[in-house]
């Protein structure tokens, strides 16, 4: 029984810790796995509007697929930047898992 319950424990606690590589970005903190999601999610041209412009959302926003955990960055007016950081580690995720960068942490 305490071997079955011991276990558990450790199989539990392992897969906590593989689900738990966050990456952060200023003020915010994603899941790696819905950053991941961005890499598949189809790149739509931003259109090119001359002088000044009011905010508006970065055309990924829009795509049905995009991540809900990530929804909060599409309201700030550098959520273009946000989302060219987050793209860079959706593209080669294999640093943040195995916490090669800066960005990420909870190895």
């Amino acid at each position: 029984m305490n071997t079955f319950l011991f276990s558990a424990l450790c199989l539990g606690t392992w897969a906590a810790l593989a689900g738990a590589v966050t990456v952060q970005d200023g003020d915010f903190s994603f899941p790696l796995e819905s950053v991941k999601k961005l890499k598949d999610l189809p790149k739509v041209p931003e259109p090119r509007i001359q002088g000044h412009r009011k905010f508006v959302a970065p055309p990924l926003c829009s795509n049905p697929g995009f991540p809900e955990e990530l929804r909060p960055v599409c309201s700030q007016p550098n959520a273009e930047d946000i989302l060219h950081r987050l793209e860079v580690i959706a593209q080669d995720p294999s640093t943040c898992e195995i916490c090669a960068y800066a960005a990420c942490a909870g190895c």
